[in-house]
């Protein structure tokens, strides 16, 4: 493993992404939503909750589940029991109740538009805070009408992986989120329908890195040509996030 961290660190000028300036809101009145209005959902919502022993306590996480519904961050949040940060677009922000709800849950504001750069370097505000990050790989959620609704992963929570190596990916399969809102079809949740969350073991960068070998392959990568390097690491975030995607499904992701 020595060998393998210092190739990998000899590259850092290449994968490394630096925190932006955003702040993380709402400490105290996510504290207090989470004791009192999450112990009522906990108990009115038919969650079925399987594996949650993988989600680590404290430190940070990254918490990645497929996309069904508006409602899969609540229920990662209300299922996971960890302050978990979420990127918002920032059309969630210009209603002000909206507004002030997602300050409240300490859910971070990103503008689409500005390329998904500044959007990795607000997520890594959560992880450079040692917080728990939720964050979907698909990108976006999917809108198949029918199964398998799982699409391809984004490589950019892969290259999230690489820069912060020590943090844990949890894998997340949710089910049932669409039958119980499904977005542009009901306009209220259905609470009568049941949702299940199923945690994978976690993997960090570190281990998918071993498992997979090459050493010398990335200590050559250190002798190369800038787009070289990056054409290679670009590489290997998509093969990281093709092999996470198969872990979503594996906990039963439809």
């Amino acid at each position: 493993m020595g060998e393998l961290k210092d190739a990998w660190m000899a590259l850092e000028k290449h994968w490394k992404i630096t925190p932006s300036e955003s702040r993380i809101t709402g400490d105290k009145s996510y504290a207090v939503m989470r004791w009192t209005l999450a112990s009522f959902f906990r108990m009115v919502l038919r969650v079925r909750i399987r594996g949650v022993k993988n989600v680590p306590t404290s430190g940070p996480t990254i918490l990645a589940a497929n996309h069904l519904s508006h409602v899969d961050p609540l229920v990662v949040i209300l299922a996971s029991r960890r302050k978990t940060h979420y990127l918002a677009k920032d059309g969630h922000f210009r209603n002000f109740a909206l507004a002030s709800f997602m300050r409240a849950t300490g859910q971070i504001e990103t503008n689409r538009n500005t390329g998904g750069g500044e959007a990795l370097s607000s997520a890594a505000v959560v992880l450079h805070a040692k917080r728990a990050l939720g964050i979907f790989p698909e990108g976006t959620r999917s809108k198949r009408s029918e199964p398998p609704y799982l699409l391809p992963g984004k490589t950019g929570f892969a290259r999230l992986a690489a820069s912060y190596p020590d943090v844990p990916v949890v894998p997340i399969g949710l089910t049932g989120t669409r039958n119980f809102m499904s977005p542009s079809k009901h306009k209220l949740p259905r609470l009568w329908r049941r949702v299940g969350i199923s945690y994978g073991k976690p993997i960090t960068w570190w281990e998918w890195l071993e498992k997979r070998g090459n050493v010398s392959e990335l200590q050559a990568l250190a002798n190369k040509e800038d787009h070289e390097v990056m054409a290679a690491l670009a590489a290997l975030y998509r093969e990281f996030t093709d092999e996470f995607m198969e872990r979503i499904r594996g906990q039963g992701a439809p």
